[in-house]
């Protein structure tokens, strides 16, 4: 299983040179694709935040406009939830003192529990967490770890 990382999700939606390639990838890998609760969050929160900066509804249709794309865009995944497991693993990581975001030890410890690989522009963080398996999609050549076996 393969999960989108926000930054890998925000490239495919604007359809960058970057997110191009990365759904040309997704297109023939054999592993499903999903993304997360923390991730539809993390757009979610921005466009409500770039809506509420603007207090003429003229200035809002932009962000109105991209919330809305953004909500159907989430519709189109599988979305994989912060559940019991998920929350057990981010709470040993808490304990095991892995600095990195909140939202990112969420989405970290989410991809641990269903033992998919997380892709992820952020290698530097996301190398901090222990068995993660992450890759980078976007750059080339690809950035990739996967812990021994």
């Amino acid at each position: 299983m393969l999960v989108l990382d926000t930054d890998h999700l925000s490239e495919l939606e604007v359809r960058s040179p970057a997110g191009l390639r990365l759904l040309n990838r997704l297109g023939k890998a054999r592993e499903d694709t999903v993304i997360t609760a923390v991730t539809c969050e993390e757009q979610l929160r921005g466009w409500l935040a770039e809506i509420k900066r603007h207090t003429r509804p003229r200035a809002q249709i932009v962000a109105y406009a991209r919330l809305i794309r953004t909500v159907e865009s989430h519709a189109r995944w599988p979305v994989l939830l912060l559940d019991e497991e998920s929350v057990t693993i981010f709470e040993s990581m808490e304990k095991m003192r892995v600095r990195i975001g909140t939202n990112d030890l969420k989405i970290a410890a989410i991809a641990l529990a269903h033992d998919a690989t997380l892709l992820t522009r952020n290698t530097r963080d996301f190398a901090k967490v222990p068995g993660l398996k992450y890759e980078n999609w976007l750059n080339q050549p690809s950035e990739a770890r996967r812990p021994p076996r």
